[in-house]
Parts: C-alpha cells; sequence; structure tokens
C-alpha cells in the first residue's frame, strides 16, 4: 500500500500579519488625519481659523469701477488692490480648461484635497509636481497668506489649507470656486484678478481671450513675479507652451492646435492701469471729489462688523458715467495732435534771442520772479520738505540743486523724457506749455460726453475744465445779444453802425467813460446786420447793445445760463471780461441748442453697490430761461460764425500748397458743409483762446492757454481762438462723423413753429411779416 503524504499548509501567519499592521497603520493614519481636522478646526492646535460667517463671504478689497455710457470700463479707484470680480458665466471655457489641466487635472474629482495627488507628492518629493488643489490655492489666497519658510511653521499652514479646503468645497460649488480663484489672484502690475489681467495683459475683457491668451495668464499661476509677460518674454512664452501642452494632454485641444498656437508670438497689448494714466484721467479725478462729497452725505447702511461709511477705494462700487468711451478717446486725440503741433510754434517764437524773458511776455525781471517764488512755495517740494521740519534756507537751496528727473516732452516717446536739471529751472520748463481743456455735452440731456481737462495728467493735474476760470473773451458776446433779441425783439437783420461809441459815466454804474474799440484799433464806419456783427466780434456793437438792455439783464440771462458766479453790473462784461470754466460755458451754451432749456451738465447717472443694489439715480435739473424763439435767434446767429466770420476755416478742405501757418493751425482737412453754430473767443494780449461748436445734438468747449496769463503767443495770427482752440474742435468732430454709430447730427436745427423772429436777412421784412400772418390765420380757419 503506497504511504499518502500530507501536503504541507503554507505558511501564512506571517502574511497576515504584515496585512494586519497595514490596516492598522493604515487607520491610524486616517484617524490622525481626521483628529488633526477635527483640532484644527476647533482652534486647539494654535491655527485660527476664520469663523463661518467669513467662510461664506471672504471679505476682500473690490476696486470701484468707473463705467462709460457704452459700458467700457473707464478707470479704477482702488488702494493695493485693483479688483474687480466676475461671474463664472464670463469666463471662457479655455481658460477654465488650462487652469484645470496644469493646476489640478482632478479637480471635478476631490472635494478639496487630492489624495492621489499627495501620495505622489510624498512618494516623489515633490520632483513630479505639488499637491496642492485649486481649491487649496484659494484658502492659501483667501485666510493663510505667503507660505513661512519655518518648516513647522508651513505644517501648520499647509493643515489649514486642507481644513479650509473642505470647507470652500462644501459652502461653494466647483464652478464658484473656480471664479472666486480667478478673481482673487494677484497677476502683478496692479492686474489683481482675471478681469485686470485681462484688460492689462491684452487689452480685452475676460470672455474675449483666445487660447493662446488664456494660457499666458495660467501660465503666470505659478509665480506671477517670476513670469511676468512685461520683462520675461521668452520665459513666459516657455510657460504658456507648457501650458499648451497640458491642455492636449488632457484633450482640451489637438495635438494639431498645440503646435500651431505654441508657434505663435506671444502678443502682449500692456494697458497699465493707474489714477494717471489711461482715458478720462482728468474726469475720474473730478469724479474722485463727487463720489467724495457723495459718501458724506450718504451713510453705509449698518451692518455687523462693517465700516459706516462707503469706502470709494475698497467696497467695488460701480460708477456710471454719461462718458462715451469713444468720443472721448476722439477727444484726447484732438486735443494731442493739436497741441503738439501748437506748442512746436510757440516753442519756435520763444527761443532766447527771440524772447528773452521766455517763456513770459511784457514782464520785466520784478515781475517774473514774483511769479517763480509764488510757484515755488506752492510746489509738492516745498510742502514736503517744509513737512519733515527742513528751515527755509535749506529748502531754497535745493531748488538750485541739479538733480536727475523725468519731465513731460512732446517729441518723446510716451511724451517722457529723462533729463537732469535744479526743480526751479523745471518749474519755468512747465511754465512753457500752453494748456488745454474741452468738454462736449448732448443738450437735450445734460449729458457730458467727453472731458479732458489738460494736455497730460502725469504732469499737469491742474483740471482747466472744472478747477481753471479764465476770462471769456468774445465767446461771452452771445449773452449780451440774448438779452437784447429777448427784451428788445431784435432780428440778426436789424443793423448797427461801427462806428466810436462811447458809454458815459455813472451810467450803468460805469466809474469812468467806457469806448471799446475793436481788435484792430479801427472803426470801419459801416453799418452791420447783428449776425454780421457777431460773426466778426465788432466790439462797437456789442458796446451799443448792453447800452439798450443795461448790464443788469444780462447778468441775470447769465445767472440763469447757470454761469453762477459774482459779476460786476458794468458794460466792460460785454467783452468778456468776467471769469468762467470750460464746464460752465458748455452747459450756458447748451440752452441755446436746446430751444431756450437750461440742463444742468450730468456726469454720473446711477451708483451702485457690489451686488448691483441702486445707491444713487440722478434727476435731471432743468430751468426754462429763453423762449424758443430767442434761442432759434441765437443759434441763427451764430451760425454766422461759421459761414463768414471766424469760424469759417471749419468749412475749408485741406490744401497742398498751403503756407506754413496753414500747415500748423488751419490746414487740417475739415471741409465740413453741415450746420455748425459757434463762437471764437480771443482775451487780452492773446492769453487765452477759446472756441464754442455746436450741432444740434451736441455742444462742445474748447479752451487754450498757458498756465500765467504773460505766457502766450506775441500775435494774434496765433494767438486768437480760431487758431489755438477752434481746430481741436474741427479735428474732434471729423472723428465723430467718421463713426456712424455714435450718432451725432449733420442735420438743421430745430426751427420753432410761427417763428416771430425774422432771421431770414435775404428776405424783406414786411413780405416775411406777411407771411407771418397767413400762417396764423390758416391756424384760425376751422377745417
Amino acid at each position: 500500500m503506497a504511504k499518502v503524504t500530507k501536503k504541507k499548509k503554507p505558511n501564512t501567519t506571517g502574511f497576515f500579519k504584515y496585512v494586519k499592521w497595514f490596516w492598522i497603520l493604515f487607520a491610524s493614519g486616517v484617524l490622525c488625519v481626521a483628529l488633526i481636522f477635527l483640532l484644527a478646526s476647533w482652534g486647539l492646535l494654535g491655527i485660527d481659523m476664520p469663523e463661518y460667517e467669513y467662510l461664506e463671504n471672504p471679505q476682500t478689497n473690490l476696486a470701484t469701477e468707473i463705467i462709460s455710457s457704452d459700458g467700457k470700463t473707464l478707470g479704477k479707484f482702488y488702494l493695493d488692490d485693483n479688483r474687480t470680480p466676475v461671474p463664472y458665466d464670463s469666463l471662457p471655457s479655455n481658460l477654465v480648461n488650462a487652469l484645470i489641466a496644469t493646476e489640478d487635472a482632478r479637480f471635478y474629482d476631490h472635494s478639496g484635497i487630492d489624495a492621489f495627488g499627495f501620495m505622489r507628492a510624498l512618494a516623489y518629493l515633490g520632483k513630479k509636481g505639488g499637491a496642492s488643489t485649486i481649491t487649496q490655492q484659494l484658502a492659501r489666497q483667501l485666510f493663510v497668506g505667503v507660505r513661512s519658510k519655518n518648516k513647522v511653521e508651513a505644517i501648520r499652514q499647509k493643515i489649514m489649507e486642507w481644513v479650509l479646503a473642505t470647507r470652500l468645497e462644501r459652502q461653494y460649488t466647483k464652478e464658484e470656486i473656480i471664479a472666486m480663484y480667478l478673481n482673487q489672484y494677484d497677476f502683478l502690475n496692479n492686474a489683481d484678478g482675471i478681469r485686470s489681467a485681462s484688460k492689462i495683459y491684452f487689452g480685452k475683457e475676460p470672455q474675449e481671450l483666445k487660447t493662446e491668451e488664456s494660457a499666458v495668464l495660467v501660465g503666470m499661476l505659478k509665480n506671477s513675479s517670476y513670469f511676468n509677460p512685461i520683462r520675461r518674454e521668452e520665459l513666459v512664452t516657455n510657460r504658456r507652451n507648457t501650458v499648451l501642452g497640458q491642455m492636449a494632454k488632457y484633450g482640451y485641444i489637438s495635438e494639431k492646435e498645440k503646435d500651431s498656437l505654441q508657434a505663435l508670438k506671444m502678443d502682449i497689448n500692456y494697458n497699465p492701469e493707474s489714477h494717471k494714466e489711461g482715458l478720462a484721467t482728468y474726469f475720474r479725478m473730478y469724479l474722485q471729489g463727487f463720489m467724495n462729497d457723495w459718501i458724506q452725505k450718504n451713510p453705509k447702511p449698518a451692518i455687523d462688523g462693517a465700516r459706516d461709511k462707503w469706502s470709494l477705494w475698497l467696497d467695488g462700487l460701480k460708477i456710471y458715467t454719461t462718458i462715451d468711451s469713444r468720443m472721448q478717446a476722439n477727444a484726447e486725440d484732438a486735443v494731442r495732435q493739436h497741441m503738439a503741433k501748437l506748442q512746436a510754434e510757440f516753442f519756435h517764437q520763444n527761443t532766447p534771442d527771440r524772447n528773452p524773458t521766455a517763456p513770459f511776455l511784457d514782464l520785466d525781471k520784478t515781475e517774473i520772479d514774483r511769479i517763480m517764488e509764488r510757484a515755488m512755495r506752492t510746489s509738492d517740494r516745498w510742502r514736503i520738505m517744509k513737512d519733515e521740519g527742513k528751515s527755509e534756507k535749506q529748502i531754497r537751496e535745493s531748488f538750485t540743486k541739479k538733480t536727475e528727473m523725468t519731465v513731460f516732452d512732446w517729441n518723446s516717446d510716451g511724451r517722457e523724457r529723462d533729463t537732469i536739471m535744479t526743480p526751479l529751472d523745471s518749474i519755468r520748463y512747465y511754465k512753457t506749455f500752453l494748456r488745454a481743456a474741452m468738454m462736449s455735452m448732448e443738450p437735450q440731456t445734460g449729458h457730458v460726453k467727453a472731458w479732458v481737462g489738460g494736455i497730460d495728467y502725469r504732469h499737469f493735474q491742474y483740471d482747466n475744465v472744472y478747477q481753471g476760470s479764465r476770462q471769456a473773451g468774445s465767446t461771452f458776446k452771445p449773452f449780451v445779444y440774448a438779452a437784447a433779441i429777448d427784451q428788445l425783439r431784435l432780428s440778426p437783420c436789424d443793423e448797427y453802425p461801427d462806428i466810436l461809441y462811447c458809454i458815459e459815466a455813472n451810467k450803468h454804474g460805469n466809474l469812468e467813460p467806457w469806448c471799446p474799440k475793436n481788435a484792430d484799433g479801427k472803426y470801419s464806419g459801416k453799418d452791420f446786420t447783428l449776425k454780421a456783427a457777431l460773426a466778426n466780434s465788432v466790439n462797437t456793437v456789442t458796446a451799443q447793445l448792453i447800452d439798450r438792455v443795461g448790464p443788469r439783464s444780462v447778468v441775470s440771462i447769465v445767472k440763469n445760463l447757470g454761469l453762477d458766479k459774482e459779476i460786476l453790473e458794468v458794460p466792460a462784461i460785454a467783452l468778456g471780461t468776467p471769469e468762467f470754466n470750460v464746464y460752465e460755458m458748455v452747459g450756458a451754451y447748451g440752452t441755446f441748442a436746446n430751444q431756450g432749456v437750461y440742463v444742468k451738465p450730468v456726469m454720473v447717472t446711477r451708483i451702485e453697490d457690489k451686488n448691483g443694489t441702486v445707491l444713487f439715480e440722478y434727476v435731471p435739473e432743468t430751468k426754462d430761461v429763453l423762449s424758443k424763439d430767442v434761442a432759434y435767434t441765437m443759434v441763427n446767429l451764430m451760425e454766422g460764425v461759421t459761414q463768414g466770420g471766424s469760424g469759417t476755416r471749419l468749412r475749408h478742405s485741406y490744401k497742398k500748397n498751403a503756407t506754413e501757418y496753414k500747415e500748423i493751425i488751419t490746414g487740417y482737412p475739415y471741409g465740413f458743409t453741415n450746420p455748425i453754430a459757434g463762437k471764437t473767443g480771443t482775451t487780452q494780449n492773446q492769453s487765452d483762446g477759446w472756441f464754442m461748436g455746436m450741432v444740434p445734438n451736441l455742444v462742445t468747449g474748447v479752451w487754450v492757454g498757458g498756465e500765467e496769463r504773460s505766457v502766450h503767443f506775441k500775435s494774434i495770427t496765433y494767438g486768437q481762438g480760431a487758431a489755438m482752440a477752434l481746430p481741436i474742435w474741427g479735428m474732434y468732430m471729423k472723428k465723430n462723423y467718421d463713426n456712424k454709430d455714435l450718432g451725432i447730427s449733420d442735420g438743421e436745427f430745430e426751427k420753432p413753429e410761427n417763428l416771430s423772429i425774422r432771421v431770414d436777412c435775404s428776405e424783406p421784412a414786411e413780405e416775411q411779416q406777411d407771411d407771418l400772418e397767413i400762417e396764423e390765420d390758416l391756424e384760425d380757419l376751422d377745417f
């Protein structure tokens, strides 16, 4: 009988022992992690965790956004964070795909912590990538801060990230987490959040980003300081291509698309956003004052722990303005183009050989020293050094020491150049520059469409639209004519002689006899119709009109037109001695275009908080000042200025054989054929040049002059309003008409029915009156 051998059982005791210890260790690890999470959430590990309420509504500083009437961002008010959040729906899919492919491929599969990524990072010591999920990175940005170099502290921070990441996942959807992350990240160069980054680096809204542009921004998430597209183009291009490779790896784009996109040159369209750069800088600074005043008068609703006042810099308000970004750009371009040419001619005429006291004219050394002394004492340098406790001697000495500085220069790239000069020389240098201002308004609504307060806000921060008041010159004459037509029922066809005309002393408050001369100092002896007299700025005719109606009547109308300043009620005001700013003048002239109804200029239509709650809506302020007949008659009078007066050059086209003067000043290809009403203005010694121009739905005022009245052209050739200011209006309107979407009228001004004032001087007065009576009789008949 065969021997039966028993099969030896394998010894499994050792194997099960290892399995048992594996599960013990695994369970212990899970319990430890759970315990760490629990203790951390209770605050027992010395980690300060945010309250649940804060987690539900993280307090992030938000920039206040200034929005144009055509929906564009004009600029922002912010302290450190130039952040304007956008919802997930406004993010392009290519941006989200690039983010997930590069930063967290399993984002939709985990609950805040990627266990696989964590184990991989431990196994390879981080050489094959880290383990931080998008949610963890968001937690770090919102609550944890910069990773500490201390290992113990770094571990505590990591634990805090884990706990907060799981809480965030419970509190928000995946889409909300992505939006919060991209809105929170600092992309450098004042680009806080994805919207600012899109605008600053590519000049577009996030939803307009191309795939390769999204890849650039996602690439910066690794380290925006290191991957800075402005300073490290090659490095950022390589990082962009890495992101595109990740997108291909995870199937978001094809290999063919990846290859073609990686071959593209990185196209950065850098648009820096700061308080001194960008569109409508002067308007934004006016708006800052407007908002500060509004905040003082409108307390913030009481919320536990919140500020009791709105913050222009932190609360993410939205300010909806009347400014049209397209018209604003046209206005700034027109000012820049004309003023560069005008300034070049001014420099040409004010060389040391031609004018030893340049840039000042007709001043002696004592007067010039007085101007320079005043400029020194009001400078930032003087104020800062005085606040630092420096003596007057030390301050004065600092003005005579040469120093490196960046100054304004029309001929340099970016209109700046580096130089070395004394601060006192820099003051004189800046006095040489002519300043400009313009404002454009829709007369029917009062909506201000464009606002340019100067030639460059970085170097000339005084706003000549609103802050600066200058003598109005002949642009004041229409107010005298309006008073005469309103009270005396005069017609543009009525005639007055151009002769020496004196208003004796003690009449109309006049202390001495007043006998004004014309600009050329001559009297033609001819009879001028009112239309021709206004078109040619005949001073003697204006004197006769103010003598008939009296200065008080003129001042009364002027105040009703929004020019509410103290004005001496003397005859001399007829020639424009009172001082007004461009803002006031545009509002007043708008009354003529708006059939006699004054509408106060409006800049802000609505203010909202960050949640869209309306905090303010404007209410129009209007006043009936003139009848429709008188307003239309004034428009008709001022049409004569561009038909046969000082504004006729608006009708001219460019000529190749133009003289040097025409090349610089009048050689612009205007060629307007549509109805235009306007008035030029020039003050004594050519210190101020004005042009007020109107079409039916747009009134625009332009002023040009030096900071000091002694800084001006020597002759009327260049120093008149038709040469200094009118070209800016012409270039601006030409650009506006080129864009049909703006809807700028090129038609006739609306004529009132049954106009009772004769405006057609080619038709005999009796015949025109008969026609009017026939029309009135027909209206009375009952058909």
